[in-house]
C-alpha cells in the first residue's frame, strides 16, 4: 500500500465536523450567487424590450431584437467558458484561496455595474450591460473549479460526493431567490405605480419607474457574494496543494491541526520524496497524462457538453408551457411590472417543484447510489421523456393534454437534476491529480458551457418553425419543435454512452483515484531498492 501523508489521511477519515458545513456554506454561497446572476437576466429581458425597443402604434410590446436578445443572454455564457479555463489553471498555478477571492470580487463588481449604464441610449444601454454581463460570467466562471475543488480537498472520502454535490445544489436556491426578489419587487413598483394594459395604452403601460426594476434585480447579486469575502479569505489553503503541489508539509500539517483539531505530524521527508518522483511531474499535455487520465477528461467533457445542450435548451419551451397553462398570458393584456411579476412567478414555480427537490435527491443518494448510477440513470431517463414529448408532439399541443406535457417536461429536469447535471460537476474534481484538478475542472465545465451556448442559441434558431412565416419576428425556419425535441432526445443518448468513459469515485481517496498513490509506491520502492546492499 501507498505511504500516505498523514495529513491527507486524516481529512479522508475525518467524522463530518462543523467545519465541513462551513465549508459547504462558503463554497454554496458561491455557487448561489452564480446561479442568481445567471438567471436572473431571464426575468427582465421582456422588460428590457419594452422599455428600449417600443414601436409606436404596434399590436405588441417591444422585445429584443434576435441578435441583441442573443448577446444579452449569451455573453455571461462566453465570460463563464472563459473564466472556468483561466481561473482553473491559475487555481492550480496559484493556489485555490488565492484565486477564490479575486473571483468573488470580480462578480460583486460586475453585478453592481450591470444595473447601471452610459446614457438611455438602447445601444449605450445594452453595450454596457453586455459589457459587464461577460465580466460576471467571467468570475463566476472561476466558481466553478475552485469551488469543487476546494470542497473534494476539504472532505471525507465516506460523504464527500454529498459535499460537492450540496455546494452545487446552492444553485437551485439562487434561481429560487432570484424568482422571489422579482416577485417581491415588482409587486412593490406595481402597487406604487399601476398602469394599464398595453393593449389600452401602450406608451402607459411601461411607467418610467419600471426602468429600476431591472436594474434592482441585476444589481441584488452582488450581496450573497460580498457578504462570503471575509469568509473565504479566513478559510486556510487547503491540504492538498500545500503539500502535493506547493510541496509545504509544515503548512499544510499545521493548517489542518487548526481545522481538525487534532495533531498532525509534519511530514517533510515524504513531501520530498514526492517533489523527486517524476511520475508525480507530468504535465497536461503528457504521454503519462494521455495514458491516465485521457479517456477520463474525454468522459467529463463530453457528458457535460451533451448534459448542458439538452438543460439549456429546455428554457425554449418554458415560454410554451407556461402561455399554455395560463401562468403567462399574452404580452398585450398586461403591463410591464405585471409581466415581470408573472415572470417570475412561473420561474420560482418550476425551481420550487422540479429543479431544487432534484438537486438535493443527488445530495442524498450519490455516497449510496455511486456518481456513475446516478448520472446513468439521469440520462436515460432524459432520453425517455424528451422522446415521449417528442414522438407524439401533436398530440400534447391539444389543450386537454397540455397538463401531461407539463409534468413530462418537469421530470426532464427533475432527472437532470437528480443525475447528469449535478455528477458532471462533481466527478472531475475527484479523479484528476491535485497539481492539474482545477485545471481538468476548469476544461470540463468549460465544455459544458460550449454546450450551454449550442443548447440557448443553435436550438433558438433549429426550433423555430419550418414555415418562415410562422417563426419567430427577425428569425430564420428551423426544423420545428418536435424535430428539435428528437435531437435533444439523440444528445441525451450520446450523453448516456459517454458515462461508460467516466469512472466510479464513490469510496475512495482523491489519491487512489488519481493514481497520486501508485507515484507514493513508486518512491517508497526506489527508496527501499537504495538501502538494499549490493552483495
Amino acid at each position: 500500500m501507498a505511504r500516505e501523508l498523514q495529513v491527507l489521511n486524516a481529512l479522508d477519515v475525518a467524522k463530518t465536523q462543523w467545519y465541513h458545513f462551513t465549508a459547504i456554506i462558503i463554497a454554496g454561497m458561491g455557487f448561489f450567487t452564480d446561479a442568481y446572476d445567471l438567471f436572473c437576466i431571464s426575468l427582465v429581458t421582456k422588460l428590457l424590450g419594452r422599455i428600449y425597443y417600443h414601436v409606436d402604434g404596434a399590436t405588441k410590446p417591444g422585445t429584443l431584437p434576435p441578435n441583441v436578445s442573443a448577446a444579452v443572454n449569451g455573453v455571461a455564457f462566453c465570460g463563464t467558458l472563459s473564466g472556468q479555463l483561466f481561473f482553473g489553471w491559475l487555481g492550480d498555478k496559484m493556489g485555490r484561496k488565492r484565486v477564490y477571492g479575486m473571483t468573488l470580487m470580480l462578480m460583486v463588481i460586475c453585478s453592481i455595474a450591470s444595473g447601471l449604464s452610459f446614457g438611455h441610449e438602447p445601444k449605450a444601454v445594452m453595450s454596457t450591460l453586455c459589457f459587464f454581463r461577460f465580466w460576471l460570467g467571467f468570475g463566476i466562471g472561476g466558481d466553478y473549479p475552485l469551488s469543487a475543488t476546494i470542497m473534494s480537498e476539504y472532505a471525507n472520502k465516506k460523504t464527500r460526493g454529498a459535499f460537492i454535490a450540496a455546494v452545487f445544489a446552492m444553485q437551485g436556491f439562487g434561481i429560487l431567490a432570484g424568482g422571489i426578489f422579482a416577485i417581491i419587487i415588482s409587486t412593490s413598483f406595481k402597487a406604487r405605480f399601476d398602469a394599464p394594459a398595453y393593449e389600452f395604452n401602450a406608451v402607459a403601460s411601461t411607467v418610467p419607474q419600471a426602468d429600476f426594476v431591472w436594474r434592482i434585480i441585476l444589481m441584488v447579486g452582488a450581496l450573497p457574494a460580498a457578504l462570503t469575502y471575509y469568509w473565504r479569505m479566513k478559510m486556510p489553503e487547503t491540504a492538498r496543494y500545500t503539500a502535493l503541489v506547493a510541496r509545504n508539509a509544515k503548512q499544510a500539517a499545521s493548517d489542518m491541526s487548526k481545522v481538525l483539531q487534532v495533531e498532525i505530524e509534519a511530514e517533510n521527508q515524504k513531501v520530498e520524496h514526492l517533489a523527486q518522483s517524476e511520475s508525480g511531474s507530468f504535465g497536461l499535455f503528457s504521454k503519462q497524462f494521455l495514458h491516465r487520465h485521457g479517456l477520463h477528461l474525454l468522459g467529463t467533457t463530453t457528458t457535460w457538453f451533451l448534459l448542458d445542450i439538452a438543460f439549456y435548451s429546455q428554457n425554449l419551451f418554458q415560454k410554451d408551457i407556461f402561455s399554455a397553462i395560463g401562468w403567462i398570458p399574452p404580452a398585450k393584456t398586461m403591463n410591464a411590472l405585471e409581466e415581470v411579476y408573472r415572470i417570475a412567478r412561473a420561474q420560482t414555480l418550476i425551481a420550487l417543484c422540479s429543479t431544487v427537490p432534484g438537486y438535493w435527491f443527488t445530495v442524498a443518494f450519490i455516497d449510496r447510489m455511486g456518481r456513475f448510477a446516478i448520472q446513468l440513470m439521469g440520462f436515460f431517463f432524459m432520453t425517455v421523456f424528451m422522446f415521449a414529448l417528442a414522438i407524439p408532439y401533436d398530440h400534447w399541443t391539444h389543450r386537454d393534454n397540455r397538463i401531461g406535457f407539463v409534468i413530462i417536461y418537469s421530470l426532464t429536469f427533475f432527472f437532470a437534476n437528480f443525475g447528469p447535471n449535478a455528477t458532471t460537476f462533481v466527478v472531475p474534481a475527484e479523479i484528476f491529480p491535485a497539481r492539474l484538478r482545477s485545471t481538468c475542472h476548469g476544461i470540463s465545465a468549460a465544455a459544458g458551457k460550449l454546450g450551454a451556448i449550442v443548447g440557448a442559441f443553435g436550438f433558438l434558431y433549429l426550433a423555430q418553425n419550418k414555415d418562415k412565416a410562422k417563426a419567430d419576428a427577425g428569425y430564420p425556419a428551423g426544423i420545428g419543435v418536435k424535430n428539435s425535441l428528437i435531437v435533444l432526445g439523440v444528445v441525451n443518448l450520446l450523453g448516456l454512452l459517454f458515462t461508460f468513459l467516466v469512472p466510479e469515485s464513490k469510496g475512495k481517496s482523491l489519491e487512489e483515484m488519481s493514481g497520486e498513490n501508485e507515484e507514493d509506491d513508486n518512491v517508497a520502492a526506489s527508496q527501499n531498492n537504495s538501502t538494499v546492499p549490493v552483495v
